[in-house]
């Protein structure tokens, strides 16, 4: 899976505003309803936080994947956000995020949500990759990141 095939580079906001982690899912859920990828941002939203309540994706080094399955969208959808300063997201390692990664898909479509999920971790294993992520300073940087780590 080719994750810039999912993310639209409308999708990515720098910086995040959201200074908690519910403003911060709210506010990538808000991103996505204005370009079109949703069918209900109320619905995703309560799907994304009645997930994020059973146990937190923030999974440690500073990246949180806040997703939910839904009847909200149509297909799996992605937006990006990077905060200007770190946020309690009580990740698995205590430490705050500065890259959140929110994905919302139909709850008939696991398959495309899983891989997502995996393509993601994957990335945000290599250090070099996510510093420079977290040091982008547009939207349109952290797209060009990403296409071009998906483009090696």
């Amino acid at each position: 899976m080719i994750l810039t095939q999912i993310l639209q580079p409308t999708c990515v906001k720098v910086p995040l505003e959201g200074k908690d982690k519910d403003s911060a899912i709210t506010e990538l859920v808000e991103l996505l309803a204005e370009n079109g990828q949703v069918i209900d941002k109320n619905v995703v939203l309560e799907a994304v936080l009645v997930r994020e309540q059973t146990r937190s994706t923030g999974i440690g080094s500073g990246i949180a994947i806040p997703h939910g399955k839904c009847s909200g969208v149509k297909e799996l959808v992605m937006a990006i956000g990077v905060t200007k300063d770190p946020i309690d997201f009580d990740s698995i390692d205590h430490k705050p995020v500065s890259i959140i990664i929110l994905l919302a898909s139909p709850i008939d479509r696991t398959g495309p949500h899983i891989q997502a999920l995996a393509r993601i971790s994957r990335l945000m294993l290599d250090g070099d990759f996510k510093l420079k992520l977290e040091n982008a300073s547009s939207p349109e940087e952290v797209y060009e990141l990403i296409s071009n780590k998906e483009n090696e």
